[in-house]
């Protein structure tokens, strides 16, 4: 899902929280391990002003603990759920196919955390312009919402099932 100001639930399934907790373990143990070993070693190189190793190892180093930061605050926010009813209505967790009622063009896509990325599947967030346009909505809706570039868009709600990876 889309990294926002919004500071509220994400919704995850539970193989895409085990990913990030994986995730989180490697960048917390082993790699930040291999990172502090660089830049120890470059270090003892000498002279640090001229020195790629060191700044790129520090660079890489600042990187990974913003990578950490971000997804100790997602897991904290995480909500592993149970898959949605399929009553037709937008939530997070739910596969979406909506119409583009003026191009008279079909999506499909995953709603929810961009951490459930599907293959062959985009995934928007209720944060995003679309998803707080169609989130609570049911199947057989139109709906407006200005897209980012400044124009007004209409959609249609095709479908609106659980997704079940």
């Amino acid at each position: 899902m889309t990294q926002s100001t919004d500071q509220g639930t994400i919704w995850l399934t539970q193989e895409a929280h085990d990913k990030l907790t994986a995730e989180l373990e490697d960048l917390k143990g082993p790699r930040r391990q291999e990172i502090i070993e660089r830049i120890s070693a470059a270090r003892d190189e000498g002279d640090l002003k001229e020195n790629g190793g060191y700044h790129a190892a520090k660079d890489e180093q600042g990187k990974q603990e913003a990578r950490i930061r971000q997804l100790e605050e997602m897991l904290r926010r995480a909500e592993v759920g149970e898959t949605p009813p399929d009553d037709g209505v937008v939530e997070q967790g739910m596969k979406v196919t909506i119409r583009f009622v003026d191009f008279d063009d079909e999506e499909t896509f995953l709603f929810g955390a961009r951490e459930m990325e599907e293959e062959g599947l985009t995934v928007y967030s209720p944060q995003s312009a679309l998803g707080s346009a169609i989130n609570g909505k049911k199947r057989g809706e139109t709906v407006s919402y200005t897209a980012p570039n400044g124009k007004d868009v209409k959609v249609e709600i095709v479908d609106a099932v659980p997704f079940t990876g």
